[in-house]
């Protein structure tokens, strides 16, 4: 009898812990923002990000966090899959006349695929850019139903646009249709003539377009969409409320860049300053429904970047602004600019607030930190993500010793505070011209020379060969 009374005293006093729904996840992925862009990374800089600069207050700022690419396309399929953007995990880059294919392939697992198999629900809001099985944009006839979209790679919902906002067609989708049919044609729009260069401040191709589709309205639409997507969680009673993964891909402050009336000015850096300061604003309202749906305490939050800003030389005399902070590069490269983001993280009670972490991690990780964060067991599932979850939690024992890095055309390899790139140039945008004596690759010892100024490589013959051995055993897999 008193074994019994003392079974039903224990299943009492855990009852609560076993009722507790696990956390929910939010990932906000910023779309060509630098590293020195916000306050709490570079106190210099002339953009000031009061909502993020409080998430970073609230949590832990990632100082050496990577993106798998330094453009759009690798950095969200690393994200999404944990796997390196290489043809032996199953990425296609299509060649040039080739038809494009979807750069998820059907069945391979996502991080939305993992979290929904296990009981979450799944959402995305805003910029894709991985492609689709059955369409590309260079196809003007769309089909009724688009296939390998977040629709289905593993989101119970989409609302979106199918790339870039400078690439044609203009148009919403809505899980895996097309909201309106792209049969209209926009004019091709630039800032030359307020002194930007020609893929810079507005900048879009001409192409087709959905009837009623505006440019500057995409960032308020995706912000709505966000907070209805919370609110509408809100109403969800147990047992049906489900913790949810929020996946939202801002499409700024990627070109054009179009703030509205309210923020035109505010920075005194231009359209990009002023177009940054409107999405702090919109990343602000989220986080704020997210409070009044009464999840912000059980929810893990993570804001980064796809990859580095279209920030010239150039625009640093101008501006007295340096988007990349110390780093040397931009978007493209396989410099450090290139693909070393800002990342922060933010879960009450579990992240210790206004900390930072020095420790290398990627964007590729967060496929196995947030299976961890929902006590899922994976296998050999993204075989390149490793869990940086203790990293986040206070631990200062490394995670990740090294890290591949994809540029537009030329590779990077980390290893420790070594980086090796298997190019004389920047291996992306910027204007790096060699000379006919430098060595063929670069080396760089980042712990010393963030800014990487000093070439190691003819000095430290036998670290080049041991980096570029590994890079090229990843580069020639089968």
């Amino acid at each position: 009898m008193k074994q019994i009374q003392l079974f039903i005293i224990l299943a009492l006093a855990l009852a609560p812990f076993a009722a507790a729904k696990a956390p929910n996840i939010i990932f906000i992925m910023l779309d060509d923002c630098g590293y020195g862009d916000l306050t709490c990374y570079n106190a210099e800089s002339k953009i000031p990000t009061p909502h993020i600069d409080s998430l970073a207050e609230q949590g832990m700022r990632f100082t050496d966090a990577h993106t798998t690419g330094s453009t759009c396309v690798p950095s969200r399929f690393g994200f999404l899959t944990g796997k390196y953007p290489l043809p032996s995990r199953g990425y296609s880059q299509p060649g040039k006349g080739k038809k494009q294919t979807g750069l998820i392939p059907p069945g391979m697992p996502t991080i939305a695929s993992i979290l929904r198999d296990n009981g979450y629900k799944t959402a995305m809001v805003g910029k894709w850019h991985n492609r689709f099985v059955n369409w590309d944009n260079k196809n003007p006839d769309m089909p009724a139903r688009l296939e390998g979209g977040p629709f289905g790679i593993g989101f119970d919902y989409w609302f979106g646009i199918p790339h870039s906002l400078d690439i044609e067609p203009y148009l919403y989708i809505r899980n895996d249709k097309p909201l309106a049919e792209p049969t209209e044609r926009v004019a091709a729009s630039h800032s030359m003539d307020e002194g930007w260069t020609k893929i810079q401040g507005k900048f879009w191709r001409e192409g087709n377009m959905a009837p009623g589709f505006k440019h500057d309205e995409v960032l308020e639409k995706f912000t709505r969409e966000s907070i209805r997507y919370l609110r509408n969680y809100k109403t969800t009673k147990p047992p049906n409320q489900k913790p949810f993964f929020l996946y939202i891909a801002m499409a700024g402050p990627h070109t054009p860049w179009l703030p509205t009336e309210k923020f035109t000015g505010k920075s005194g850096i231009g359209l990009y300053g002023d177009f940054l300061m409107e999405i702090d604003d919109s990343i602000g309202r989220i986080l704020k429904a997210l409070e009044k749906a009464g999840e912000a305490g059980n929810t893990l939050v993570c804001l980064s970047s796809d990859n580095g800003p279209v920030w010239y030389p150039e625009d640093v005399d101008k501006y007295d602004h340096s988007s990349v902070g110390a780093l040397r590069g931009m978007k493209g490269d396989i410099f450090e600019a290139g693909h070393r983001v800002p990342f922060i993280a933010k879960w009450p009670g579990k992240i210790q607030p206004g900390t930072a972490c020095g420790q290398t991690i990627g964007l590729v990780d967060m496929m196995r930190t947030f299976a961890s964060v929902a006590n899922i067991d994976l296998d050999a599932t993204g075989r390149d993500s490793l869990d940086v979850l203790p990293l986040m939690l206070g631990s200062q024992k490394p995670v990740r010793t090294s890290t591949l890095h994809f540029g537009t055309r030329a590779q990077g390899y980390r290893k420790g505070d070594y980086k090796y790139m298997n190019t004389d140039t920047s291996g992306g945008f910027s204007k790096v011209v060699a000379g006919p004596n430098d060595p063929p690759g670069q080396l760089y010892d980042l712990g010393s020379d963030l800014g990487e100024t000093k070439n190691l490589y003819r000095t430290m013959p036998e670290k080049v060969k041991e980096l570029k051995q590994e890079l090229n055993s990843f580069l020639n897999e089968k």
